[in-house]
Order: structure tokens, then sequence, then C-alpha cells
């Protein structure tokens, strides 16, 4: 099978016990997949090497190295994450074992340390003799080993007959944390894209777009974006209350439909050096006030090859002293999947590029009264932001 760079390919897995569909990038892992799309976020991603052991999982009763697998390596395979291993209400007698021996301390090498002893006892092949040995394949920075070993072979001792299955105990859907769907709903999309080539899942008839709810815990980048335009505050405003401006305005953004309730469909593509994302996604706004010239925005996105993006977008016009607009952006980013290995301060720069360039085309439209004209090349954005990023680290070191 031959797929385009930007194409995606159908993979049904069978995921602690339930059938799911998912079209994803030939080259998404599956760790990524595990994390990024089913919300299994048990399987711990550390090196991506395969050396450290803490992507382990089960492909058809093997342990693998989740990083060291491509998704659509596994089509038609079953997996077992360490969520399927036991519950909180139904622990695993490994679990219990390591809870009781205390073989566990930060906890992020324990689902790899649990999924790669189970395949050991599972396996037939334990030998107090060798255990040490053959659980060398995970690597462990807290408990120095023994708390573990002690817990493995306790299992051992006590389940001489062979180990207990796991419990394949899964939550009632199996929910990403970008998608929202869960293995029905995957199932159904796609059934409903073979049966119509032309009528894409999300904007199937009837369908219900998914709910746009804010980011919690601590954002990847925020931005703080304070720009002098020309235009006058209402003009300037009449760009930003009309969204099919206000999305031409963003460097490389498309808005493609208008789904009601001030939620919109679209898609973006960043460019960051040899790396392009294609962002499919959604915005609600969820804030607007025409008096105070204030709108909050809530976004989200999803790039094929299992990156995403939320961010909390604040805008907001005042006149300037002497005429002109004063427009204030800032934005809380949060970022998961591949793109966010490109780091917060990086990151942070592309977003003050992106809001910087987009002022200039809010400048733009609201002295000209239609969309701007000049659109600013994703990957001119993400130079100039690296470009910026070199000239501080120089004048720092100067």
């Amino acid at each position: 099978m031959r797929v385009e760079a930007d194409g995606t390919v159908d993979v049904t897995v069978t995921v602690n016990g339930r059938a799911v569909t998912l079209a994803v990038a030939p080259r998404t892992t599956l760790s990524d997949v595990l994390r990024d799309r089913l919300g299994l976020t048990g399987t711990h991603v550390g090196c991506e090497h395969g050396v450290c052991g803490m992507c382990t999982v089960l492909l058809d009763g093997e342990a693998v190295r989740a990083c060291l697998l491509f998704a659509v390596q596994c089509d038609g395979a079953s997996l077992t994450t360490v969520e399927g291993l036991g519950s909180a209400d139904d622990q695993h007698p490994l679990q219990q074992a390591f809870s009781h021996h205390h073989a566990l301390q930060c906890g992020f090498c324990t689902p790899g340390m649990l999924m790669s002893s189970y395949d050991l006892l599972a396996g037939g092949t334990y030998s107090r003799d060798t255990l040490a040995e053959d659980m060398s394949g995970v690597l462990c920075r807290c408990t120095g080993y023994r708390g573990i070993l002690a817990a493995v072979a306790d299992v051992a001792e006590t389940h001489a007959d062979g180990v207990p299955p796991p419990r394949a105990a899964v939550p009632p859907a199996l929910v990403g944390r970008t998608s929202g769907a869960s293995p029905a709903s995957s199932l159904a999309l796609n059934a409903r894209k073979s049966a119509s080539s032309d009528t894409s899942p999300a904007e199937a008839p009837g369908e219900i777009p998914p709910e746009i709810t804010a980011p919690t815990g601590p954002p990847t980048a925020t931005v703080e974006v304070r720009s002098e335009l020309a235009s006058g505050v209402d003009d300037v405003w009449a760009v930003l209350a009309d969204f099919d401006r206000l999305a031409a305005c963003l460097p490389g953004a498309e808005m493609t439909a208008d789904l009601g309730d001030d939620r919109y469909r679209g898609r973006a593509t960043v460019g960051l050096g040899p790396v392009s994302l294609r962002f499919d996604g959604l915005a609600h706004v969820v804030e607007h006030d025409p008096v105070a010239r204030r709108m909050r925005v809530l976004a989200q996105g999803t790039d094929r090859g299992g990156s995403s993006t939320q961010a909390v977008i604040r805008l907001a016009a005042d006149p300037a002293e002497g005429g002109g607009t004063v427009l204030w952006a800032d934005a809380d980013v949060h970022l998961s999947g591949r793109v966010a290995q490109f780091g917060r301060a990086l990151a942070g720069d592309v977003s003050r590029r992106l809001f910087e360039q987009f002022a200039e085309a809010v400048d733009e439209a609201a002295r000209t009264g239609e969309a701007p004209t000049t659109r600013t090349s994703p990957l001119r954005l993400a130079l100039g932001a690296l470009l910026a990023r070199i000239r501080r680290l120089v004048q720092r070191r100067r």
C-alpha cells in the first residue's frame, strides 16, 4: 500500500477487549495513538528509542515497545495496556503486590514494569535466580529495584499455577484527549465515511460537533501581545466581530464551516523547519462584548500525525491616544504530541509571531474593509520566530 505524505490509513485494533477503528498517518507510533487518540495515558513515553521500557504493552499477548511500532503495523491485533491489567476497584495481583511491597515511588516506570513482569510470569520462564536480569529491560530511577523484584517474586509464588489474565478493565468508552471519540463512535464515523466518500464524518448530516472545553493544567506557553494599529477602534472591532474576516487574518488558517451557536470549523498549517503540521479544528466564541470590545475564544485542533493543540484566546480593542487602536491579544496554548517536543520557548516564540502577524492583517482588513490580501507563509512565520530567538540569545551572551 502506498500512502501520500499527508494521507491516513484506517487501522482496526482491539484495545483492552474493545474494538476501535482509527484513521492514522503511516508515521504515527503506537504509543502516540494510545496516548493522544485513545486517552490511554498509562502507557508512558520516556526515551522513545526502545531503551527505557516505559511504553511496554502487550501485542497479541507478547510484550512490545509501543514507541518502536507504527500503529499501521498493529492492524487486526489485540492490545493490552496497563489500564487493561486492572483497575482501582479490581486490581490485578501484580498491582496489589507492587503496592504492598512499595515497588513504586514516582510511578513513571510502573506501567512498563507491570506489563513486563506480567509477560515474564505469563510466559512461564520465571526464575528467581534470573529475575533481576529478566526485569532489566525496564529502567527505574527511584526504588532501587528491590521492591519491584520482591513484588514479582511474591506473585510468582502466590500464583504458582499461572498468573491471572488481565482484567481488561477499561472505562465505558475509550475517550481521546483530542478527538473526544469513543471506539463505538469511531466505528460509526468510519462506516458513514465509507458509505459516502463525499461527506466527511465531522460534517455528516445530523452529526453534532463535539463540544470544546477549556483546557486544564499549566499551558505549554503563555503569550501576551500588544499592537498599535493605525485603523480606528470601531473598524478594528468590526473585523474581530466578523469571524470570516477574523479567521482570514490568522497566518495559515482557513475557516471551512459555520456550525452555528458561535462555533466554527477550520484548518491551519504550521511549518516548523522540516516539519509541516496540518491541523483540523474547532473554535467556539464563548464571550463577545461589543460594548467593551472584548472577546474570548476556545480553540482546539488535531494533526493527522497525532499532535494536538488547545488554546484559550482573549482579544480586546481599545482606542489609542491620538487616534488608532491598541489591539490586545493573549493566549494560553496547550500542546501535546510531537509538536510539544519543540519546547515551551519555541512554542511561545511561534505563537507570539503569529499574533504579531495577525495584528498586521487585522489593521489591513480594518483599513480596506475586506479580508487581508497579504498572507504570511507558515514557514516564514516559524523561521522568523527562530531567528528572533537566536538574536535574543546572542544579545544575552554579549
